[in-house]
């Protein structure tokens, strides 16, 4: 408790000193919010931290910076009070800080334990069944990933409830929500205040790529999800069981969404390997990688899976796949992949705030 008052301190320092300087007015979405105000309870903070995207073109323009005696590093000011928020925010608390402390063992645990479960679950599998089913039958599938799907939206519908109650926000109206996804959908706040991009790669250097890339792993995983559903009405509404073929709208749609999932988690972990941690929140960084990793495995390991799902190593890679989507959603809630939902309710309050 002690350590969320001195980042909810500093934090309140910090944007007081920005809102007397006003220099970066035109940044981002954050500014305009943290301008309109002349004080900053703590919601103000947790929100105006949710609205933070990152960029970290704020600091590189600052003239406050290190080693002036005002010592300003918002970015990192707001990503403390950010990280800090999903974890008490978090549906159960207790899992979304033990992940945030050691995410990359608990991703690598997970995942190898659910592998291993499913390798010895191929007891279950349905005779006569084709493809995948013949390892491990449709109802078995079904009945261990439903509520591992179940599961991510209770937890993140409760953590949201409470951010909404922590910012103090008035009931959403659906024009806002509307506004809010459009502006997350185009990545507007990765675009930078004149549309040249962000300084998290460089700070001598504007660029659009760390918005190329968030955009490459958002519609991935969009268009895997949409693979899953449409399948899912393909089997059950119009009685066309898997296996698809390649030109089938499920095949097509998983194919694409796998692709952009590894092209944009690795050039992610790239773009985090190259950017300087001093910006970002204290001790979240293994955590992140862990989550985008999980994320990337999630894609490769289903494209590597299609590959070579007609030979003898199918078994095993089914189950190597099955146990990283298991371990990705039900640890989705904790990982930085909530993120997405904070950040679409900050957007949406702030849309509110501007009417």
């Amino acid at each position: 408790m002690q350590m969320q008052t001195d980042l909810l301190q500093e934090a309140r320092r910090q944007a007081e000193i920005c809102n007397a300087c006003r220099y970066c007015e035109g940044y981002c979405s954050v500014f305009p919010a943290l301008h309109a105000e002349r004080a900053f309870s703590d919601g103000d903070l947790t929100q105006l931290a949710n609205l933070c995207h990152n960029c970290r073109g704020c600091y590189y323009a600052c003239q406050y910076t290190a080693p002036h005696e005002f010592d300003l590093n918002l970015p990192q000011a707001l990503a403390n009070v950010r990280q800090d928020s999903w974890e008490e925010l978090a549906f159960p608390r207790a899992a979304g800080k033990a992940f945030q402390k050691n995410g990359l063992l608990i991703a690598l645990a997970t995942a190898i334990g659910f592998a291993l479960l499913f390798w010895a679950a191929k007891a279950l599998a349905s005779q006569g069944g084709e493809g995948f089913y013949a390892v491990l039958s449709h109802n078995a599938m079904v009945a261990i990933f439903l509520p591992a799907f179940l599961f991510p939206l209770l937890s993140i519908g409760v953590s949201l409830r409470r951010y909404w109650h922590r910012v103090e926000a008035r009931p959403l109206k659906l024009a806002h929500l509307v506004q809010a996804v459009r502006e997350a959908a185009n990545m507007k706040n990765l675009k930078g205040g004149h549309g040249d991009g962000c300084n998290f790669e460089d700070e001598d250097r504007f660029t659009h790529a760390r918005r190329a890339v968030h955009q490459a792993v958002m519609y991935g995983f969009l268009l895997c999800f949409a693979s899953t559903s449409v399948a899912t009405v393909m089997h059950y509404a119009l009685n066309m069981p898997a296996p698809y073929g390649l030109f089938s709208l499920p095949k097509l749609l998983g194919l694409t969404g796998g692709l952009l999932l590894v092209v944009g988690c690795f050039e992610m972990v790239r773009l985090k390997l190259r950017s300087e941690r001093k910006l970002g929140a204290s001790g979240a960084f293994g955590g992140e990688i862990a989550f985008v990793g999980l994320l990337g495995f999630v894609g490769l390991s289903g494209l590597v899976l299609y590959a070579m799902g007609q030979t003898a190593a199918m078994p095993a890679l089914l189950a190597i796949h099955l146990g990283a989507v298991l371990a990705f959603f039900l640890l989705m809630p904790f990982t930085k992949m909530a993120h997405g939902f904070y950040r679409l309710a900050a957007l949406a309050a702030d849309a509110q705030r501007k009417g």
